[in-house]
């Protein structure tokens, strides 16, 4: 292997010292001190700005071989794993900007979190990783933890044993452990499979008993998402929204109004819960807090999906805490409580802001 150039050295050491400093992501932007994430706050991490032209050898230097003839070409996600004593691994974007390249590294703990861990409440944990069939959607804006959860809950299942359990992920963050009564496969979009949809369509010839879809993102996907919840199988897949009901309305909306009634009728057969999440500042600058929303498939939001009701979906998780049911403002109630967040942030967060007082 060749010496490292001092650049490289810095790359090395700052992906190094992420650990130390808590940080969850560096960002690298030609112009710009490499900068960390640390609690969702953005911090210097070192003070000498990266020169133009730059950030693309320096990640070239260190990414996988696999991901170099990439590099460049396109937007590029890839996860890499630096090697020594203690290996550390990361998910990795490279973008173009104004004729040049950035880069953020997102830090992929050494282990699976617990669901007890993450802030989510193990009888919930319990009852999803249960399920024998249907679909389960984690929601959330980027940078919510939503990878988080369905890697916990799919290492709840694989703990078990007894599964055959396929992800199909853009990139691999968390390695899943073998399990001598188990198996688990994972494939990456770009390198293992054309796409997330050629994973499922390809993953249900393969006798699974649990599939995880990265991401729901089209049409096609969608549909043979649902279709594979309806004949047996427990799907898990995230969407880009920022409460329960909107992940119903996304899904729907992938399909064109002509398919809406068909779509609803069979998302209502299918559906079985929905975790809308945000990670909120602590107000002391510690570890972020878990707040959801859950939604569970009861009789009365299957029948709001049915019917096209959509509104009706809010009252439903409303008045369905006996079902396992609960609002992200009563989550946020929940936090103000116990003291782990501050009221200001409640109310920032909170569909109803007027239910923490006034500003």
């Amino acid at each position: 292997m060749s010496k490292l150039t001092p650049d490289e050295n810095r790359l090395t050491n700052l992906l190094r010292k992420m650990a130390f400093a808590e940080a969850s992501d560096l960002h690298l932007v030609a112009g710009h001190r490499p900068m960390y994430r640390v609690h969702g706050s953005l911090l210097p991490a070192d003070d000498t700005p990266l020169s133009p032209g730059s950030v693309l050898e320096l990640v070239r230097s260190i990414a996988p071989p696999e991901s170099h003839a990439r590099l460049g070409a396109t937007d590029l996600d890839f996860a890499m794993t630096l090697p020594g004593d203690r290996p550390a691994r990361f998910r990795v974007n490279v973008f173009s900007a104004r004729s040049d390249f950035g880069a953020c590294f997102r830090a992929i703990p050494d282990r699976i979190p617990s669901l007890a861990e993450l802030g989510l409440p193990q009888e919930l944990a319990e009852r999803i990783t249960r399920l024998k069939n249907g679909l389960v959607l984690v929601s959330g804006i980027t940078g919510s933890g939503k990878t988080t959860t369905l890697a916990a809950l799919i290492q709840m299942i694989n703990e078990r044993g007894g599964s055959r359990i396929i992800t199909i992920e853009e990139p691999i963050e968390y390695i899943y452990p073998a399990h001598e009564s188990g198996i688990v496969t994972q494939r990456e979009v770009g390198t293992d499979v054309a796409s997330f949809y050629d994973g499922l369509r390809y993953g249900l010839r393969q006798d699974p008993d649990v599939l995880l879809v990265g991401e729901i993102r089209d049409r096609e996907t969608a549909q043979l998402a649902l279709s594979a919840a309806e004949t047996g199988h427990l799907i898990f897949a995230t969407l880009h929204t920022s409460d329960a009901k909107g992940a119903i309305t996304r899904l729907i909306d992938l399909f064109p109004p002509e398919q809406h009634a068909d779509i609803r009728t069979q998302l209502s057969m299918s559906l079985r819960y929905v975790l809308a999440q945000h990670l909120l500042p602590t107000g002391n600058g510690g570890r972020r807090v878990l707040a959801v929303e859950v939604l569970f498939a009861n009789f009365g939001v299957r029948s709001a999906i049915r019917q096209g009701k959509i509104e009706n979906i809010e009252s439903a998780i409303q008045s369905g805490r006996r079902d396992g049911m609960w609002t992200l403002d009563s989550d946020l109630r929940r936090l103000v409580a116990e003291g782990r967040i501050r009221i200001e942030t409640a109310r920032e967060f909170a569909k109803d802001p007027d239910e923490f007082g006034a500003a």
